[in-house]
């Protein structure tokens, strides 16, 4: 984490509630790049703001001091005024004389953060497809928060800031390297942690002599389904379409759950005939599976917290716990994963 002492004006009566607030390091680093010549609209791409919203803050200064630090010239683009040339000097000036000082006060600061972080340990906040390993692994550990949320909104808490951990999950590589390179994009870390098998959970015996997911148009078969956003209702979708099923004809679709053991729980209540789910749950209560798909399941966060020893202990522990329980298995290989990522 960076952090910096930095001079600002501040502008408004001492009751304002919305005064004007103005960075000084900002402001002439952008009149500076202004004055050696470069264009307004190159000073604004390396600020990383539009053209248009740099005018509006440049006004903003511009009304608070009552004082104009640009004038446009035709032909020659945009001149400082002689009040945005005393401006640069000024904060200069300030930078020579409180140098030395910003910098062990900068130090004081930091030392003193250090011993409240060292007080206070963070907690990560893990938002994770629903699985019974994570919820195990994440047991073990207090540095993690656990958040249970389908792929899709997982990786959005993700790309949001309202996580620090996506735990997702998808079945076709395709689909796999197209969230792959998102993540990249964002500058993100990949860890693929286990294989899981996803399938049909039917009651004990299969009363119902369910085999696929064809069946699941019978008019007598009563289905429980995953909340949108998870991935295994898109799991689902994907095999709905390829079968050419039509969702509206299955009778319960749009009955949700949010986890496995809530669907198994529906099924052996014998509120609903069939659900889809991961082996080991069916496994867990006493149901009967129908293999459908593999799918792989990962873990993504940023390249920080990815040389966290937490964090790599928490990704042993998955593969561990995956490696030793029916229906999944240890992902750690890229060769286990080529054409994934």
């Amino acid at each position: 984490m960076r952090i910096q002492i930095r001079p600002t004006l501040v502008f408004g009566s001492k009751n304002a509630k919305d005064p004007t607030v103005i960075d000084l390091v900002w402001l002439t680093s952008l009149l500076k790049d202004i004055d050696q010549g470069k264009t307004l609209m190159s000073a604004c791409k390396k600020a990383g703001l539009s053209y248009r919203n740099v005018w509006q803050k440049v006004n903003e200064v511009e009304n608070a001091l009552g004082f104009k630090l640009m004038e446009r010239v035709r032909g020659h683009g945009s001149q400082l005024s002689e009040y945005a040339k005393y401006l640069i000097q000024f904060i200069e000036d300030f930078d020579d004389k409180t140098h030395r000082l910003g910098q062990t006060s900068l130090a004081h600061l930091e030392e003193g953060f250090a011993l409240f972080r060292n007080k206070a340990e963070k907690r990560w906040r893990f938002a994770s497809s629903s699985d019974p390993i994570i919820q195990t692994a994440v047991a073990g550990f207090d540095a993690f928060e656990l958040i249970t949320a389908g792929s899709g909104e997982a990786l959005e808490r993700l790309f949001n800031y309202e996580a620090d951990i996506a735990g997702y999950h998808v079945s076709e590589s395709q689909a796999s390297k197209t969230i792959a390179k998102r993540l990249q994009k964002e500058g993100k870390q990949i860890f693929p942690v286990m294989k899981r098998v996803q399938g049909l959970m039917v009651a004990k015996g299969n009363p119902q002599n369910i085999t696929g997911i064809k069946d699941l148009l019978r008019p007598n078969i009563r289905f429980i389904n995953r909340q949108k956003s998870s991935g295994t209702r898109l799991l689902l979708d994907t095999l709905l379409i390829k079968e050419g099923i039509d969702s509206k004809k299955i009778k319960g679709y749009e009955h949700e759950e949010f986890t496995h053991t809530a669907i198994a729980t529906s099924i052996l209540a014998k509120k609903a005939d069939v659900g889809l789910g991961v082996k080991s749950i069916a496994m867990e209560n006493g149901l009967d599976f129908i293999q459908l798909k593999d799918e792989l399941f990962f873990l993504a966060m940023s390249d920080e917290l990815a040389v966290n020893k937490d964090v790599a202990k928490l990704i042993r522990k998955i593969r561990q716990l995956s490696s030793e329980i029916p229906g999944y298995k240890s992902l750690g290989l890229k060769r286990q994963i080529d054409g994934w990522i």
